[in-house]
């Protein structure tokens, strides 16, 4: 009942945040709802609860695993929420609000789905509640990215659904009698027609991909989060990509169970090591800070992709990048936000000294981008450098060269976009920008609060995230 109370209270929290009445304080449930899913989500983290073979939805070892920091990095944005939302008073934020709740809550329900059509209910239910969050800033640009995420991300879904669809019949044709638990069809295992799962991989790998931002499904990111606001793009880049992530992880296991293991290995080091390659020459190209943020999610989404082909190691090291990336992703997002409203552009035409306007948020910004191209003591360089040893472990040398010369290329792309903003002399229009906006304890505290956790993942790596993390492995790499 508890791990069904994840679900249920932010839905419930969405409802209540449409009836209030009042814009002014609507924004408080963000934070509120969030304390509470934290709470009871870290409760079950340190005592997880037993969870029956036949359960459709449950707070099993891999949810257990990633569902945690999305829980911790929403309560985070949520609390930036507040003054955020306070300084844009001339968008009402019923939907807004409602919205982000009921993410929480889907996102709940898919990290959880142990059946393949929860799963897939859940993922599409997620594209849709993040519709009026890519549109909130009511732009012809903002319209277009909605459009494009829609689009692009419907037809992943539905490429999903056929593959489930194809999986189920894959359990059908060899004899099984249709139970779409994860469970049921890996104790199927080589009963599950080959010629159907391999359609079914392919199907569901690009469908929940697409979710991911996999290249080459990747083409609604770099709009979607150019034009979303700050917020927005901490919760999509470090929490609602986990969801496909570990979605492709379940189905993985399943392959894998069906003795067509290392083809779906070959797929997702192909596709990791692609995305990270068309991410880092974006990366180079790119003048608009935001986007470059959107390549760099690419990139990353890729590293999880690699991870996750190299066994049980390299599955150990991608779930510890997906919290060091959930981690920094959201920092440099909000960071990224504060210099847009004090700029009033993202593009690097207009942009530059941001140091002398917004400095918090600029330091912020530097040092999330140092953090997140894998420097020193930060998270993302210890779950990079266990990635890196999975590879060479497993015998992938030259996949191991590739992913060091994509780290970096794009270290370059980062900072030639990052110390364009931050130094040089403001332009006009950000000296504009900076006399509206004013960098509030509301506003730094959270972007540096999330800075700080993924220093601390990196310098201790508490004892209980690892065992997490180890009893995932074993869920998906099951003893024969």
């Amino acid at each position: 009942m508890n791990s069904l109370l994840l679900i249920i209270i932010p839905l419930v929290g969405a409802v209540l945040a449409a009836l209030w009445p009042e814009n002014r304080t609507r924004p408080w449930f963000l934070p509120v709802v969030g304390f509470l899913h934290m709470c009871l989500c870290f409760r079950l983290l340190v005592a997880p609860p037993q969870v029956s073979p036949e359960a459709w939805v449950g707070f099993d070892p891999l949810a257990a695993a990633v569902l945690p920091v999305v829980s911790l990095l929403f309560f985070v944005c949520g609390i930036y929420a507040v003054p955020y939302l306070r300084i844009r008073q001339e968008r009402p934020n019923r939907v807004f609000v409602a919205a982000l709740l009921a993410v929480l809550g889907l996102l709940s329900a898919g990290h959880q789905a142990r059946h393949l059509g929860i799963l897939w209910i859940a993922t599409e239910a997620v594209t849709l509640a993040a519709v009026p969050l890519l549109h909130f800033n009511n732009t012809p640009r903002a319209f277009e990215a909605t459009w494009k995420y829609l689009l692009v991300g419907g037809t992943g879904i539905a490429l999903s659904l056929l593959g489930s669809f194809c999986l189920g019949y894959s359990s059908l044709h060899g004899g099984g009698g249709g139970d779409l638990t994860f469970v049921a069809l890996m104790a199927q295992g080589l009963g599950l027609s080959r010629p159907w799962v391999l359609a079914a991989w392919v199907l569901l790998l690009v469908g929940y991909g697409t979710k991911m931002g996999l290249a080459p499904m990747h083409t609604w990111k770099p709009d979607a989060y150019g034009e979303a606001p700050g917020i927005v793009g901490a919760i999509l880049a470090g929490g609602v990509t986990s969801v496909a992530f570990t979605a492709i992880l379940r189905i993985r296991s399943v392959i894998n169970s069906a003795g067509e293991g290392q083809m779906a290995d070959r797929t997702l080091l192909a596709i990791g090591l692609f995305s990270m390659v068309a991410a880092a020459l974006f990366l180079l190209g790119t003048r608009d800070y935001k986007r470059m943020l959107a390549y760099s999610s690419i990139e990353h989404m890729g590293i999880l992709s690699l991870g996750a082909s190299l066994g049980a190691l390299g599955v150990w090291a991608a779930l510890f990048h997906v919290w060091s990336n959930s981690l920094t992703k959201g920092a440099l997002f909000l960071s990224a936000g504060n210099i847009r409203r004090a700029a009033g552009s993202p593009s690097l035409t207009d942009v530059r000294g941001m140091s002398a306007v917004v400095p918090r948020s600029a330091a912020i910004f530097v040092t999330g981008m140092f953090a997140i191209t894998a420097c020193p003591p930060f998270g993302p360089f210890f779950s990079e450098l266990k990635i890196l040893g999975a590879a060479l472990r497993t015998g992938h040398g030259m996949a191991a060269a590739g992913f060091l010369v994509c780290l970096l290329f794009a270290f370059f792309g980062l900072t030639r976009v990052v110390f364009a903003v931050v130094d040089g002399r403001p332009r006009s229009a950000a000296k504009a920008g900076g006399k509206c906006f004013r960098e509030t304890f509301g506003l730094i505290a959270p972007p540096l609060l999330l800075l700080l956790l993924s220093l601390g993942l990196g310098l201790f790596t508490p004892a209980l995230f690892q065992n997490t993390w180890t009893a995932a492995v074993a869920q998906l790499f099951p003893s024969p």
